[in-house]
């Protein structure tokens, strides 16, 4: 896949660029190490200070850099404004708690009389250089939720990001420098994939994290093992979206809405699996068919499109062979689809869509359809609703609608998820941990958590 900046409202090719060669990718490698050298030994008033001008930065950026985001990959224009604010927000988070979340921990005194110390002490130290490969649905977020966390900790970060997002990959470097950091600290090295190994196995960079597709997860992971170095994986995600007969009707269908179509549907953590109870199912498919139909798709600038195009070209191929698929199966198709495959427009665009009838020979009961496509399953009881829920490959978030605290209890223990929402949709917030089990991938990103994952866990113990 070139380099590119490709505009998915109309195909046109904007801006190219060169896939950095050996002696840039080395030159990028041997600053990181030097930087980290004397990184690792600045202050947390010093980080935080620089964090904390990062984020003013792109607050004055913010509508400059929403209009690239969705120039590059076709996000609603609102959506992208907002994206940038949430960074915005994490990296403040990070500045003023990460002092906090690294601080020392000393084990109980009966622990340390017992291991014949005088004094012991848990300290969190700086691994050093971290790989970012990232993906282009939030382009921005996806590298900050990763960047704020590893800058606080000491690390330095080298970013390999998606190849159709290098306009947002070039800025963020650059914010990072223009706030002050050294070079080193943030590098965005401009590669295409088949250059991420080279660079994985590279003594210099000591872990990684990725957010992206199951055999993008399995190449990194793969390399990192064979090179015993620690990786994060955010893989993808068919999230179950569960309503029980005691649910707000009205507002779980107009929130499943908007679960399944942010970002135009091209999330993990989106609702993409719905799975309601009989007795309401009739009632709820009723209100989130017509939902699903009342959005407006069209052109991402503009205030009011609620859907813009799909990314790639790529993208909305494989998503029309999942419908097409189903359909062939004998499923139903409620709105969107093959009635109306295509809107009239010059881009990526597929319409929302929404399918019943599932069976699990379809692709799509076992595949994460990445667009504004949802499926609708009916649930005797809260066992088969849960038994629904977990028949899937992944296990990222989940989200459930009823008023009896009993299901919720036994839904936040049976649902394998690496999160329950209760009664609204997934979301995600700097001050709780993310991500997931099975093949959604593993390790957490954000809070405490997720600033740990990149840090030396180290023991100091004294002699009595």
């Amino acid at each position: 896949m070139p380099i590119a900046t490709v505009n998915p409202a109309n195909g046109e090719t904007l801006k190219t660029y060169e896939a950095m060669g050996t002696e840039e990718i080395e030159r990028r490698l041997q600053l990181a190490e030097a930087t980290f050298r004397t990184y690792r030994t600045t202050s947390f008033v010093d980080r935080g200070r620089l964090l904390l001008q990062a984020a003013n930065l792109l607050e004055e950026d913010q509508r400059d850099v929403a209009r690239m985001m969705t120039t590059e990959m076709g996000k609603p224009i609102k959506q992208a404004r907002a994206e940038a604010a949430k960074c915005a927000k994490a990296m403040r988070w990070y500045a003023e708690h990460a002092e906090e979340l690294l601080a020392d921990e000393e084990p109980p005194d009966s622990d340390v009389k017992d291991s014949n110390a005088s004094r012991v002490r848990v300290r969190y130290r700086p691994l050093g250089p971290i790989l970012a490969v990232m993906p282009w649905n939030f382009p921005l977020w996806q590298v900050v939720r990763f960047a704020a966390p590893a800058l606080m900790a000491g690390n330095v970060g080298l970013l390999k990001h998606a190849s159709n997002v290098p306009q947002t990959a070039l800025y963020i470097e650059d914010l990072f420098h223009r706030a002050g950091y050294t070079e080193g600290c943030f590098q965005t090295l401009l590669i295409g994939s088949g250059q991420v190994d080279e660079v994985l196995r590279d003594e210099r960079v000591r872990a990684a994290t990725l957010t992206g597709s199951e055999p993008a997860g399995r190449a990194v992971a793969s390399t990192a093992g064979e090179m015993i170095k620690k990786t994060v994986l955010e893989l993808g995600g068919s999230d179950p979206y569960v309503v029980m007969p005691s649910a707000d009707l009205d507002r779980a269908a107009q929130i499943a809405v908007t679960a399944r179509v942010q970002n135009t549907g091209q999330s993990c953590i989106a609702a993409k699996r719905f799975i309601v109870h009989t007795d309401v199912y009739d009632a709820f498919a009723e209100r989130f068919v017509e939902g699903m139909k009342a959005l407006v798709v069209g052109d991402p600038m503009l205030e009011e499109t609620d859907v813009g195009p799909l990314s790639t070209e790529k993208g909305r191929a494989d998503l029309e062979e999942l419908v097409d698929d189903a359909r062939r199966s004998g499923a139903d198709v409620l709105c969107g689809g093959h009635q109306l495959r295509r809107p009239e427009l010059p881009g990526w665009y597929y319409p929302p869509t929404v399918i019943a009838g599932i069976t699990r020979e379809m692709r799509i009961h076992r595949e994460e359809a990445f667009g504004p496509v949802a499926t609708l399953y009916r649930a005797g009881d809260l066992d088969e609703a849960v038994l629904i829920a977990n028949d899937s490959p992944f296990g990222l978030s989940s989200n459930v609608w009823t008023r009896d605290e009993a299901e919720v209890d036994r839904f936040v223990r049976d649902l394998e998820a690496g999160s329950v929402f209760v009664n609204g949709m997934t979301a995600s917030h700097p001050a709780f941990p993310f991500g997931g089990v099975k093949r959604s991938g593993y390790g957490r990103e954000l809070s405490g958590h997720g600033i740990r994952e990149f840090c030396n866990i180290t023991t100091v113990w004294h002699g009595a």
